[in-house]
């Protein structure tokens, strides 16, 4: 009965994978051929790439994707990190009021978020575009990093910055030496979730973007209503981008734990 319950729940693995996983499959080898067919294969050829670079919008649609998503995680994931060391140290009371006003953001439908920042920019007379975007990506973005800092800081014992100030560190210092090696994992991982939220974000950038300015979401959206296989080399990519970023995230601790075993080992 054992393994037949084994059995069928490796074919379920299978399966599930399959779902995943084939349409980006099916992405990747169609942005290779050599028709505008999305159905059949005719022949190898680079030509989708090529036009996709020397499409201008395209382009602008990739460097807008990546400078708001930069800018966005380096500004969430400071904001995010200092403000979850404030609760850290503040009254029970309020924390628990922050935390869950920090978890609307996160619970609310995008397209309400979306619509509620489109008035609000209209209201105040901010004309849409780039700062727009940036502003609305870096507002969704500081919950996502708070939820990931505040474990590591719980974790942490209480006394340990203010043990360094006694020792002679000033505030800054024991938060840059102290507190902030410690956190590191919750903020990388922060960092992470910011980025892919704000690379992957349409709902919301969607009513906050203007003047031309828009990211590879929305450009997608707008190449969908018309057979367009430079589509297919954009997302291969982008798959390709993501696929390097999560290899080099999890190699890099790897090495680093293997280098301080050696260390270790040579102390010894």
């Amino acid at each position: 009965m054992k393994q037949k319950n084994g059995l069928w729940g490796k074919i379920l693995l299978v399966l599930t994978a399959i779902f995943f996983y084939a349409p980006i499959v099916y992405i990747m080898i169609f942005s290779f051929n050599g028709s505008r067919s999305l159905t059949k294969l005719n022949g190898f050829s680079l030509q989708w790439y090529e036009k996709m670079f020397s499409d201008r919008t395209m382009m602008q649609a990739i460097f807008y994707t990546i400078a708001i998503a930069l800018l966005a995680t380096v500004i969430s994931t400071v904001v995010g990190t200092l403000t979850a060391i404030g609760l850290s140290r503040s009254k029970k009371i309020l924390r628990n009021v922050v935390e869950q006003v920090n978890n609307l953001p996160v619970m609310n439908p995008e397209i309400v978020t979306g619509i509620g920042l489109l008035m609000f920019f209209s209201a105040i007379g901010i004309k849409k575009g780039f700062g727009t975007m940036l502003l609305a990506h870096v507002m969704f973005c500081i919950p996502y990093v708070i939820l990931s800092v505040m474990p590591k800081l719980r974790s942490l014992d209480p006394n340990l910055a203010d043990a360094a100030m006694d020792l002679g560190a000033t505030p800054l210092q024991a938060l840059w030496k102290i507190i902030v090696p410690q956190i590191t994992p919750g903020i990388l991982s922060g960092a992470l979730i910011a980025f892919t939220m704000s690379f992957d974000d349409f709902v919301i950038s969607y009513f906050v973007t203007g003047n031309g300015v828009n990211n590879i979401s929305i450009l997608v959206y707008t190449m969908s209503k018309r057979v367009n296989p430079s589509i297919n080399a954009l997302s291969t990519l982008v798959i390709a981008m993501i696929t390097l970023v999560l290899i080099m995230i999890n190699i890099i601790p790897m090495i680093q734990e293997k280098r301080k075993k050696r260390k270790d080992e040579t102390v010894l």
